[in-house]
């Protein structure tokens, strides 16, 4: 098949194609007479294999891992089950992150509430977001 139809059914742009095999995921394919190149339906299951890996979180350098190891008859599943392990530590941490970053967020929607707007006199700063500024009526 022709590169657009690989792309189309492997559900990415002729030019995703073209990247994944500058970058080795995809090796270079035969070429026909016309210089077309020319894929095979083992192409087709490579790509869908890295169009899913990148949808369950992996980067493209651990999709590139784990397709080099199948290459060399290694198995991947603990290093597979490894990574996304990283990867579910990563977003814990990201919704750790997000939950801080909320509770401030809530602090100031409050602060912002109880604050009179006709104290905020300081033209360089606002008095919501004033962290040295307590809140109107509290020390």
């Amino acid at each position: 098949m022709q590169i657009g139809e690989l792309a189309a059914r492997g559900g990415v742009t002729a030019k995703t194609v073209r990247y994944y095999e500058s970058i080795g995921l995809l090796d270079a394919p035969e070429r026909r007479t016309n210089g077309y190149r020319d894929y095979g339906e083992t192409a087709l299951e490579r790509l869908r294999f890295i169009r899913d890996a990148q949808a369950s979180g992996m980067t493209l350098a651990e999709t590139g891992d784990i397709l080099h190891m199948k290459d060399r008859g290694e198995s991947t599943c603990e290093h597979s089950r490894a990574a996304l392990e990283r990867h579910l530590r990563d977003i814990d941490a990201q919704i750790a992150s997000l939950l801080a970053a909320k509770a401030e967020l809530t602090a100031l929607a409050r602060r912002a509430d109880a604050l009179d707007p006709a104290d905020c006199n300081d033209p360089n700063r606002c008095q919501v977001l004033a962290l040295d500024l307590p809140a109107h009526g509290k020390a």
